[in-house]
């Protein structure tokens, strides 16, 4: 089937030559990406954009299964008239975590390459995030609140832990720091709950945790940047030394 011409925001390339499926997730990915639809967004009803590409309603929804596993929309895959949302959530937290994770295991990155990538990324957020006029460190400090709660759960730790990591790398003001950190922590996240399962025992470990995230967070509040870098750079490497899998 040929598209018909179209003068949507959305309107095809005849030019091109590919699945129609996969051209209408192009342009309606190019007119998120571009800032077109913004985040949060609904994008028209399943009738809508078949009406308005010219398309079969089989290829709109396979276009739009196209733009869930990449993570941009969310929503409308299973009734027709709902309508699609435009969401950025799962490009953090699954489609490009997962894609980071498989290039990992396909290129057999060793798990010491990483925690080396850690410790450049959030060492530089955190010195930053202390020299900050303003950071924003609520969160943080809730995150420590939580881990430093007695009879806390590892699963709620490993929650808390990587909000405190993400909320710093947000407060450092660079926008790239908090989706770098977001999809690193996502893809070797699992090694924290993993690594406190097999500790003999568990709640002195994540005590032992808490104390070293408060200390981090107490430098960057007072705004001694290199301290801060150092002991975030002692408390990767410490964690994950001795405790290879």
């Amino acid at each position: 089937m040929v598209a018909r011409k179209s003068t949507s925001a959305f309107a095809l390339k005849p030019e091109e030559r590919a699945p129609l499926s996969l051209l209408v997730s192009r342009q309606l990915r190019q007119a998120i990406v571009s800032g077109k639809v913004r985040i949060g967004a609904e994008l028209p009803s399943e009738k809508e954009l078949t009406q308005e590409l010219g398309v079969g309603r089989s290829t709109v929804r396979e276009a739009l299964r196209i733009l869930q596993a990449q993570g941009l929309v969310s929503g409308g895959d299973t009734v027709s008239t709902r309508r699609p949302r435009v969401s950025t959530e799962e490009v953090l937290s699954g489609a490009a975590a997962v894609a980071m994770e498989n290039v990992i295991r396909l290129g057999q990155v060793p798990l010491d390459d990483l925690v080396e990538l850690r410790v450049v990324i959030e060492g530089a957020a955190v010195e930053m995030a202390a020299a900050a006029a303003e950071g924003a460190l609520d969160e943080a400090r809730a995150a420590v609140e939580t881990m430093s709660a007695p009879g806390i759960e590892i699963e709620e730790f490993r929650a808390a832990d990587l909000l405190f990591h993400r909320s710093l790398a947000g407060a450092a003001g660079n926008a790239a720091f908090p989706l770098v950190m977001g999809v690193l922590r996502s893809a070797i996240g699992s090694h924290l709950g993993e690594a406190l399962q097999r500790e003999p025992h568990p709640k002195k470990a994540m005590a032992k945790l808490a104390k070293e995230h408060d200390g981090i967070l107490k430098a960057v509040a007072g705004g001694r940047g290199k301290r801060a870098r150092d002991l975030v750079t002692e408390h990767i490497r410490s964690f994950y030394r001795g405790r290879r899998s």
